[in-house]
């Protein structure tokens, strides 16, 4: 048997508030929604579960509260195999929370209460950095602190493991910290902030582009939702479709992504190959309702994955 991949999320952990709604509620106004659920998340949480039920051997740096949800969350990630040895539980502070409204075309929209992610320092890294060495990949978002984020990325780099950034939430940053790490992964907004252009158009996509291979980034890649992804380098640029299917929730699908994503490049795939496959498990998490439970095993993933590639619709047209 294959050695499995080893990888390091230094992030965020949250609890997932999920309201669907027929409608946005406007200011002063009360609506009834048409269900709720309650599950775990936090761009980086969601990552490791991600890469974990594809295979991965994962340890999860994080901070949560010494209240009822963040025992529920190291309970959950033990649960699903992810290591806890790198989570801080912190007294008198509250764990991550998101509520999220979701409208019945699968669009959301989310309010983060950091909590203890907020906490999560330099020196938690430093605590974790033997886990951080013996890592074949590193990921990491922006719902930590920038000062982590910048310390992990050097320490990585020292300890020569590959890195993977995911600019979310979308905030101004220094490139020539960012250009260290292997792998920027970015939507078109956080593109848009991380370069300060504004984008309106393809020619302005590609222009951001450009910025960041210019600033020393190696490798870009932009996810593009349902028009897949564009996978950029100074040696040139591939756009790599999505699949079709029929989204009922987009929650969480960036982040079954760059979860997957990280473990099939760890498991020696090449860049376009990984993509592709990323796309995929991306796009059967929006096929389910909730950010964590609806992503799939390995084993149901490979299954739709031949199935697809054995049909004649696979991808949906560029």
């Amino acid at each position: 048997m294959a050695k499995k991949p080893r990888i390091v999320v230094v992030g965020s952990a949250n609890t997932d508030l999920q309201f669907m709604s027929d409608v946005v509620p406007r200011g002063g106004e009360t609506v009834f929604g048409t269900g709720f659920d309650m599950g775990f998340g936090g761009k980086g949480a969601n990552q490791a579960v991600a890469a974990s039920l594809c295979g991965a051997d994962v340890e999860m740096v994080a901070a949560v509260g010494a209240d009822l949800l963040g025992a529920e969350t190291v309970r959950n990630f033990t649960s699903i195999g992810v290591h806890t040895s790198g989570v801080r539980v912190i007294p008198d502070a509250a764990t991550g929370t998101a509520l999220i409204l979701v409208t019945p075309d699968g669009e959301n929209r989310i309010i983060v209460a950091s909590g203890a992610n907020d906490l999560l320092r330099p020196a938690d890294v430093d605590a974790a950095a033997p886990l951080l060495a013996g890592a074949d990949m590193v990921l990491l978002q922006f719902e930590v602190p920038l000062e982590t984020v910048y310390h992990t990325i050097r320490l990585a780099k020292a300890h020569r493991v590959r890195c993977m950034v995911n600019p979310a939430p979308a905030l101004p940053a220094d490139s020539s910290v960012l250009a260290l790490a292997e792998y920027l992964i970015l939507n078109e907004t956080e593109a848009e902030v991380i370069t300060g252009r504004q984008v309106e158009s393809q020619a302005d996509l590609d222009a951001c582009v450009s910025v960041l291979l210019d600033s020393g980034i190696r490798r870009v890649i932009l996810t593009l939702g349902g028009r897949g992804a564009v996978l950029a380098s100074h040696s040139g640029r591939v756009h790599v479709p999505a699949f079709r299917v029929s989204p009922v929730d987009t929650t969480g699908a960036g982040d079954a992504f760059i979860g997957s994503l990280a473990v099939f490049l760890t498991e020696g795939m090449s860049d376009e190959e990984a993509v592709t496959r990323a796309n995929l498990y991306a796009a059967l998490s929006t096929t389910r309702i909730g950010t964590q439970k609806s992503f799939v095993k390995r084993g149901e993933f490979e299954a739709e994955l031949s199935r697809r590639r054995s049909g004649a619709d696979r991808k949906v047209p560029q």
